[in-house]
């Protein structure tokens, strides 16, 4: 055959396979946006419109907006259960404030996190315990239970002590200096010359330093000097992940070789280089951690407490078929510090912003901690009104935990700005929901109490996290208020068997996924704040607004002043005066 011969055919062969895949492409956005939605169960639901191509994603992401339209959409206008737009009305997605809707979804195997969000997870993370599923994900969570048990956290409260002072002693130099500057100008008694300091900074760094030595047993020394190489690795890929737009979302949500192949620009080349960083870095610790731990013939009694050597002893402690490899225990530990660091800082970050919106409330926290008994005296010679606010490592881990207000004053916090805004999981089959409030539907019929909502495999679910925490049905007409008192004597709907969530808030989730560290977390904010707060007292800025910005988690920044100054919040802060 002539080679102009051989040119044809292929071209032919070529032009046949092109025209095959535009075809197939054809019918696959066909049925996209026409055939499957006339058959979406949710179609019927009542929801919000818009037009075909536009989404209700700014209305059900945006912190500063959704309270009210969680009010509107729930209380005025489609009940507790309804529909809105993702992509378009072709994709139609499920919303419920029902309990036992969300009970039924958190809580089965049929729902899982899209692919899209763990994927996303996994680039910045690795194959770690907030993106796995299944039988896979029930594994790990055993697997690192031992490390988050009551026993194992108090035996870490040290490392919350030593950090909280030293920022409190950090902060004490830095009024201290801006005093001594202020001094020629000012007439404030000296110590109550208010300096502004960044706590949403200071405190990430407070606890990026704790996980450091909880967690790996590693010094970040984040709060003396941000020069440590993981440390810097870490936030500047966070950081890049936070300013990211639309565009770039969307690349790393649905096209993650597309930074590695032709379209990698300078934060895509930096978060590579990142990720390497730490990774190098982590896998040296893992080896040396485990060498040690093997060299004493695995006596596992020895007295290492961080994470890294319970997670190694847990691991081989297991049958050597199921054990992790170094780069998925590494993958466990890059999640723990996304998770336990930054959702931590930030809890403390808001709840001093709260304190300071709400001074009667911050004045009576203080008093509450400063009155605990030294634990530390016998029962017979102590003064049950001694100070401990002069050293916070007075105050033992179970004295702070016993303290009722400074609970109340944190739940509260978790309630009124949860870290994590909302969550969504994906059917991976068809499904039959069941309700606890009527659903009415566009068509004039109701699904009643204890009848089914359909849902089809591959339709999301948005899971409100703090719509839930804010529903005025569940907390009160005052739901929306920061009002710490209400803890002292929750509604009936708040404390139900019925409620999905841990600590009696949705902030940690519920079900298998529920964050496996919140007995870490919640000691670790309230030895902080018992920490701070007999030494400073904190006020607003004049002049500065503080809005929410969710970018995975809920994240302070000063408005109008996102792009220049970016996650910042801003706080007046002063010496305590008794």
């Amino acid at each position: 055959m002539a080679l102009w011969q051989l040119f044809s055919v292929s071209a032919k062969v070529v032009g046949v396979l092109s025209a095959l895949v535009v075809a197939k492409g054809v019918v696959w956005l066909v049925n996209l946006l026409v055939v499957a939605p006339r058959f979406d169960p949710l179609r019927n639901l009542p929801g919000p419109d818009a037009p075909p191509f536009e989404s209700h994603f700014n209305e059900v992401n945006d912190p500063d907006i959704t309270p009210q339209i969680y009010h509107d959409w729930t209380t005025n206008l489609f009940g507790k259960t309804f529909r809105y737009q993702g992509y378009g009305k072709h994709d139609y997605r499920l919303m419920s404030f029902d309990l036992r809707v969300l009970s039924h979804i958190l809580s089965s195997p049929i729902y899982e996190k899209p692919w899209q969000t763990r994927a996303f997870l996994g680039r910045l993370l690795g194959r770690g315990v907030f993106n796995m599923e299944g039988a896979e994900h029930k594994a790990i969570r055993k697997l690192i239970g031992p490390a988050f048990t009551q026993q194992s956290v108090k035996g870490m409260t040290p490392i919350f002590f030593q950090k909280a002072e030293e920022l409190r002693d950090r902060w004490d130099a830095l009024l201290s200096a801006n005093a001594s500057t202020l001094a020629c100008t000012s007439t404030e008694p000296s110590g109550t010359t208010p300096t502004t300091l960044d706590v949403a900074h200071w405190v990430s760094r407070t606890t990026f330093d704790i996980f450091g030595l909880a967690g790996l047993d590693y010094h970040f020394n984040a709060l003396h000097d941000e020069s440590e190489e993981v440390y810097s690795a870490y936030r500047r890929m966070f950081a890049i992940s936070d300013k990211a737009s639309k565009w770039r979302a969307l690349k790393q949500l649905y096209l993650p070789i597309a930074e590695k192949i032709w379209v990698a620009d300078e934060d895509d080349r930096t978060t590579q280089k990142c990720l390497k960083t730490i990774r190098d870095c982590g896998m040296g610790l893992i080896k040396a951690k485990s060498d040690i731990i093997m060299a004493e013939k695995l006596d596992f009694s020895s007295e290492e407490k961080d994470i890294l050597s319970l997670l190694i002893k847990s691991n081989l402690s297991n049958d050597p078929s199921n054990r992790l490899s170094d780069t998925e225990l590494l993958d466990q530990l890059s999640s723990f510090l996304f998770a336990g660091s930054d959702s931590t800082a930030l809890t403390i970050t808001w709840c001093l912003y709260l304190l300071s919106q709400y001074p009667d409330i911050q004045t009576r926290l203080r008093a509450e901690i400063m009155s605990a008994p030294a634990p530390d005296a016998a029962p017979s010679k102590r003064n049950s009104t001694a100070s401990v606010s002069s050293t916070s490592s007075v105050m033992q881990a179970d004295t702070i935990e016993a303290l009722p207000f400074l609970d109340a004053v944190v739940r509260e916090t978790l309630r009124v700005i949860p870290p994590v805004h909302g969550t969504v999981r994906v059917a991976t089959t068809d499904d039959l929901i069941p309700v606890s409030h009527p659903v009415v539907l566009r068509n004039g019929k109701t699904i009643h109490e204890d009848e089914h909502i359909r849902i089809r495999k591959g339709t999301f679910v948005h899971i409100p996290l703090e719509g839930i925490n804010l529903a005025e049905d569940i907390w009160g007409s005052d739901a929306r208020e920061f009002n710490p008192d209400r803890w002292a004597s929750l509604p009936a709907a708040a404390k139900s068997p019925a409620f999905p969530g841990l600590a009696n808030v949705m902030s940690f989730s519920f079900g298998p996924h529920s964050c496996p560290g919140y007995r870490f977390s919640l000691s670790e904010i309230k030895i902080i704040l018992a920490t701070l707060l007999p030494q400073f007292v904190f006020n607003p800025v004049e002049g500065i607004d503080i809005g929410k910005y969710n970018s995975v988690l809920t994240r302070p920044f000063v408005r109008d002043q996102l792009a220049s100054g970016g996650i910042q919040l801003p706080l007046n802060v002063t010496r305590y005066a008794d």
